[in-house]
Formats: C-alpha cells, structure tokens, sequence
C-alpha cells in the first residue's frame, strides 16, 4: 500500500438462486480475478453464497448445509490468494438465524458479522450475546462489533454494515441487497455519500444482482465506492454476467481528514480481528486531478460559485463598513481584474452607481504598453470612475532620499513601487471615504510572493481564497458570461492571454513583457498543486511528489517537480509573517491562509525536515 493507497473492489456474481455451488464457482472466478488485478478488499452482495430471495428455503437445513460446505471450499481454494474478502450466507447459531457477512483472508475465515435485519426468517443481532461461533470448521468471533485491522498496514480497519455501526473503521463494507425501482438509484448514491462523509470514511456498496428472483422485486446489481463522500466508483446496473469493478483508494487522505474531524469519530468498544495482507508494488490506476482546487463534475458552474462568494462577501463588508466608496489598483492583469469584476458584481446587487467604483492605474517603469491600455478600456467599459496617477516621478524621488542608485535593478526598486501605489490607494481612501479593495490572490499568499507593506495591504482582500490557476480559468469564463458589454468581454480576453507579471523591470527592447513571474518561482500549475494537499491534507514531500508525477504526466517530469516543490517549501515557510497580519477576505474552498481561522502556523517555523526529505529523493 504505497503511499496509503488500498485498491478495493465490489464484485457482482451471476446468482443461481439456492444453488450454492453454481455460485462457489462464480465467486471463485471473481476472487482469481481479484487476485490478478492485486486488490486488497473485495466486497460481494448481501447473501452471496445462496441469493438473498430464498424466503422460507433459508429454514430448510439442505440449504443452510449447503451454504457452510461451499464457505469451507472457498477457505481452502483461497489459501494461494491475496486480498481480503467478505460473502453473505445464513448462519444458524444458538436457536436463531441470523443474516451474515464472514471475512476472509489467505484461506482463513476470520470472523463473522450478523446484520441487524428484521427481514423473515432472521433474527435482528442488536441484542445478540453470541461472541463465538463455530462455522466451516473453525471456530472464529461473531457480532457486530468486529472490526478488522490489518497487521502490516495499521490504516487499513474494516468494519461491515450491519444497521447499528460503532466499530468506527475506516473502510465500510455495506453487502446489500435492496430492490431496485424508479428513482432509488440516485437516492442510494446520496445515502451512501452523505454517510461516508459524515462518518469520514470509505463505504463499499454491493447490491445484490439479476439472480434474484422477480416475483415482486427486481435487484439491478449496483455497486458503489464513496471516499469521504465523494464518489469514486459505480457500476453498470442490470447486468446479465459477473462483474468486478474496482478503484484505488487514499487512506491517509481519510486520516487526515479524521485527525481534523475528531468529532465525528464515536469512541466505542470494539473487538479487533488481526490480519495480513501481502506488499504489492503496482502502479496508480487512480486519477490524480492536476487542478485539486476545482470539485469534480461542472467547472462552470463551480467557477461560478466562487464569484457569487466573493460578490455576497464584498456586499457584506460594505454594509457593515458603511463606505461610500471602493478603490482599486487596475494593472491590466488578472488578478485586478477580477478584484475589479467582483466589486462591480457587489455595487450592482447592492443598487450602487458603479460611478463609486474608483479605479487607478498607476503606470511606473515595467508598465507596457498593453497593459496600460486595457486596464484604460475595461474602466472605461464598466462605468466606473478611473483615474491615472503615474508613479515614476514619485518613485525616484524617493530612490534619491533613500540614497538608492535607480540603475540597480534589485528588491529595493521593485518594492519601491509597489508600496507608493498602496499609499496612493490607501490615501485616496481616506479622500473618498471608500475601502481598498486587495487583488492578491491565494497563490501569492502561499509563495510570499507581495510586498510586505505594498500589495500585501489593503481594507478587504476579495481574492485572498482563490489560487492563480483558478483566477486565469475565471476571467475567461466571466468574459463569456454576456454580463459585460462586448468591448469589455474583449478586453477581459486579451487579459486572460497576457503573460504573469508583477510589471516592476522595464520591458524588453520591443515594449513587450520582460518580467514574467513563472520564470522566477515556478509554474502556478505545480505551485497550487503543492498548495492543495500541503494545507489540506498535510502529505508528506515524497507523497506530494508521487501524486504530482501521476497529475502530470508528459508535462513535468520528476526532477523538475522536485525543484520547484523545494522552491515552494522554502517560500511557504520564510513568508509565514506576511500571512500572520494579511486582511480580511473570504474562504471560497476547502484551503485558507488567514491567520483567523484557515491556517495557523508560528512566523519562526523552519522547513528543514521537508527540504530534507526532498534531498533524499533527487
């Protein structure tokens, strides 16, 4: 399990109803095939060994003999497999029948769990005092406190469904075997993605297949795998052969999310059954998304949502703030362009003259000639008020009392400009009894990549939740959204094409961009990437590595992911006091850098550990 990752399967056999062997031989071939494809827990319906309608056949004692001969077979022919399994049968113990699920692993039958069922004829195990039973020959636990931990792989718990949990694993096996009809697919999917991420854990759905009589009911054979609720897996129904489906899952990622979620963890008494499983080296067949930031399904409409957030967060600042005004830095770029959409978006669902929005471009010595302009035409378009303050004059003046030679073009003259433009926003505030509007983003928080003082401050900072790879996607989509004049959806595009650059080196010969930001700390692809699951989740470097090798493929190759994940890790530590006194702004997703409520972390922390088992992986 490299890395935390288990592969689980749900494996639907074509029933023979009541023929117990008919249906050893489908579960043998679903067990090989299980082995061959080097899964770790395989989960088949409820009652998989005899079919879940036999009614009043489950009372007849060929049947219930039939089903504990088959299940002693299956122990010996799966003494050579690996993976973990669990099947359904009657048992018959103590006077009472109960409805079962036995687990097995390397040809021992580790233990049995009855499920608290009411369905005629079996008894209901909430109050069953049984802890032992004898079955195929081995005496084993049984109840429904069981939970399975396997040895070498202390993550791996599995516990089965059984109507009253409190084994608490992580991994939950759910053999079914509900009856199909209009509407309960999607309703099945919700129950088991809600519960999976309440409990924060992994369920394993296995619904009982076309085998099963139809005398009154139709069962579809649907299976289901949620991590933490998300769907990672789900079969075709209603088909007429065996299937085996099955899916890599991160078991630190559930760790983690345990470890940040311990209220809902229930402390409880539980019997854990010991078990192995055999190392396998294989590789990820799990997708890796290169964009964690963004849910899995619409992009749109998950774009979207971050807008209306930023949009109702700006409208209540300022009606708690009770300005009249917002002012912002309009650099011709995309983070300023989206600061400056938002406040439009927050004046017009407020009843606002966008005439309020005042806008300031400030053009100093990187300012190109293209930049310029369109931060002109897109004020312009939008109907604010703008006003152009340049700041060059202002600047070597101040290089001159400082004492600073104009032609050394280091950190001093970059800085330099920043902060005279965040005294002009910030005294023009005061002038118009408005608020700065901030358009750093969460990339750039991340990295310390602001001038501590400058674009670092501002009275409310509307992109402070979103990384740079989100915002590049959002301007396109707004500019297409037709809620702009046409000349403003295309200047919002020539923007979303203009190269990264904080615009504080002359350009080049030819007037075009010199200082492009990917080149000096890295793609923000990688960047937000390393940001994700540091903050979210906490991964170790050789993880994060791992999971970016497979993310992007044919795009990055290793040694470069672990130059620039060093790059990251060295920043991210080092600038951990800007982020101890940035702004308010609002949480948009899952990570957050305020000092608040999304991330805490002490200014003198050091990254020598990470860095160092970054070293020993090059």
């Amino acid at each position: 399990m490299e890395y935390g990752f288990t592969r689980l399967a749900v494996g639907i056999p074509r029933l023979a109803l009541a023929d117990c062997g008919q249906n050893l031989e489908e579960h043998k071939r679903l067990i090989e095939e299980a082995d061959t494809a080097d899964i770790d827990v395989l989960t088949l319906p409820e009652l998989s060994l005899t079919g879940t309608t036999c009614g009043d056949l489950f009372l007849q004692t060929t049947l219930l003999e039939q089903a504990e001969e088959v299940l002693r077979e299956l122990l010996v022919h799966t003494r050579k497999f690996r993976p973990l399994f669990a099947v359904g049968l009657p048992v018959k113990t103590g006077g009472r029948l109960f409805n079962c699920v036995a687990l097995l692993a390397g040809g021992v039958l580790l233990g049995v769990v009855p499920k608290s069922c009411d369905k005629n004829p079996f008894s209901s195990a909430q109050k069953c005092d049984i802890e032992e039973i004898t079955l195929a020959g081995e005496t084993v636990p049984f109840g429904a406190d069981l939970r399975f931990q396997c040895e070498n792989f202390p993550m791996l718990t599995i516990g089965v469904e059984t109507g009253n949990n409190t084994s608490n694993p992580v991994i939950l096996l759910n053999p079914a075997a509900d009856p199909e009809q209009v509407g309960t697919r999607d309703l099945r999917k919700n129950l088991v993605s809600t519960g999976s991420l309440r409990r924060r854990d992994v369920t394993v759905y296995a619904g009982a297949g076309m085998g099963e009589s139809s005398t009154d009911q139709v069962f579809a054979g649907h299976g289901l795998i949620a991590e933490c609720g998300t769907i990672q897996l789900e079969t075709e129904r209603f088909q007429t052969d065996s299937l085996l489906a099955y899916c890599d899952i991160d078991l630190e990622l559930l760790e983690k999310e345990r470890l940040r979620n311990p209220r809902s963890q229930r402390c409880s008494t539980v019997r854990n059954v010991p078990f192995s499983l055999a190392p396998s080296a294989r590789p990820l067949i799990r997708k890796v998304s290169p964009m964690p930031f963004l849910p899995e399904g619409s992009q749109d409409i998950h774009l979207e949502e971050i807008f209306a957030i930023q949009i109702a967060a700006l409208r209540r600042r300022f009606e708690a703030a009770n300005s009249k005004t917002a002012i912002l830095g309009i650099s011709g770029g995309l983070d300023s362009t989206l600061a400056l959409l938002v406040t439009v978006g927050a004046f017009d669902c407020m009843g606002k003259n966008r005439g309020d929005i005042i806008g300031v471009t400030m053009p100093g010595f990187g300012t190109t000639d293209k930049t310029y302009k369109n931060a002109l035409r897109l004020m312009e378009s939008l109907g604010i008020t703008w006003h152009e303050i340049p700041i060059t004059k202002s600047v070597l003046q101040h290089f001159a009392d400082i004492e600073h030679n104009p032609d050394v073009h280091d950190t001093t003259y970059e800085n330099a400009q920043a902060r005279e433009r965040t005294q002009i926003l910030m005294d023009l505030a005061n002038k118009e009894d408005g608020l700065v509007i901030g358009t750093g983003n969460l990339s750039e928080l991340a990295l310390g990549f602001t001038t501590y003082g400058g674009d670092h401050l501002s009275m409310y900072a509307v992109n402070c939740g979103v990384p740079k790879t989100i915002v590049r996607l959002m301007v396109p989509l707004l500019a297409k959204s037709g809620a702009y004049p046409d000349i403003a959806s295309q200047i919002l595009r020539d923007i979303a094409k203009t190269p990264i650059s904080p615009e504080l080196l002359p350009p080049d010969k030819s007037g075009k961009i010199k200082q492009r930001t990917e080149d000096l700390i890295g793609p923000y692809a990688l960047h937000d990437f390393f940001l994700y699951y540091v903050l979210r989740y906490g991964f170790s470097p050789r993880k994060i590595v791992y999971l970016a090798e497979s993310a992007f493929t044919g795009t990055y190759e290793r040694p470069e992911i672990i130059k620039w994940l060093k790059r990251f890790y060295r920043r991210f530590f080092t600038q951990q006091f800007k982020r101890s006194c940035m702004p308010d702004g609002p949480e948009v997703g899952s990570v957050s850098l305020s000092p608040r409520g999304g991330w805490h972390m002490p200014s003198d922390a050091v990254g020598t550990a990470w860095l160092g088992e970054l070293e020993g992986l090059e």
